[in-house]
């Protein structure tokens, strides 16, 4: 009798066995088969209206530094590599041939984003990718006819990758900016032909150029009739 009972309990014992491990198989098996959730991408930072990252400080593990402006006393904070060697350009040429800026207070390169509306132009100040020239002079109309003839020769010269706020919905004067994106193969091409241009005697910001000749007064003016009506 004891033998049979021994029997009967390890025989009803494998029964339980074998279906635990067919059920557990089973349950892998539809495991194996259905799709692994993909991961959740990793969050973005946050941009200026152009569509670069923007920065939370300057000077210390970030991509903007305080940078010289080359022969004109003055520096500011700018996005270092190709941003820096075009708004260089734009703060010297507007330096020598529209009006002298002074020290301090009349040349603002890169900001905290709080303040800023993200929205708007001003915001790329926060990327490094933005320059006011005196910032209390933003409203319209506030360059004589000449220096705004000058200032359009150095957009023209810029190939359509600099803006200046004077001609945005809302108007700022003292605002240029890059506007493209990092990813825009004309910010390359510019930076690289404004950096020659530095190396190279006779040519670049500081050396004198015929603003009313027809070929630069004709790229100028194209070029704001395509921004003004951007």
């Amino acid at each position: 009798m004891h033998n049979a009972i021994t029997r009967r309990t390890a025989v009803k014992s494998a029964a339980v066995i074998g279906a635990v491990t067919a059920m557990s198989s089973l349950i892998q098996g539809t495991a194996a088969a259905a799709p692994q959730k993909p991961q959740a991408e990793a969050a973005k930072p946050p941009t200026s209206a152009n569509g670069w990252p923007i920065e939370n400080e300057a000077n210390h593990v970030s991509t903007v530094w305080t940078r010289p402006a080359a022969g004109t006393g003055l520096q500011f904070d700018v996005r270092i590599g190709d941003a820096e060697a075009i708004l260089v350009h734009v703060v010297r040429r507007f330096h020598y041939e529209v009006e002298q800026i002074q020290r301090g207070a009349d040349l603002l390169g890169w900001r905290k984003s709080g303040g800023l509306r993200k929205e708007l132009p001003e915001s790329n100040l926060a990327s490094g990718t933005a320059v006011q020239i005196r910032p209390g002079a933003s409203a319209k109309g506030g360059l004589f006819p000449l220096q705004e003839l000058v200032l359009r020769d150095i957009l023209g010269e810029c190939d359509d990758v600099v803006r200046w706020g004077g001609d945005d919905a809302h108007v700022d004067e003292s605002l240029f900016y890059i506007a493209a994106g990092p990813n825009d193969d004309r910010v390359r091409k510019l930076a690289d032909k404004l950096r020659g241009w530095a190396a190279t005697p006779g040519e670049g910001a500081g050396v004198g150029v015929d603003v009313l000749s027809p070929s630069r007064r004709s790229r100028a003016d194209h070029l704001a009739r395509v921004q003004r009506s951007a």
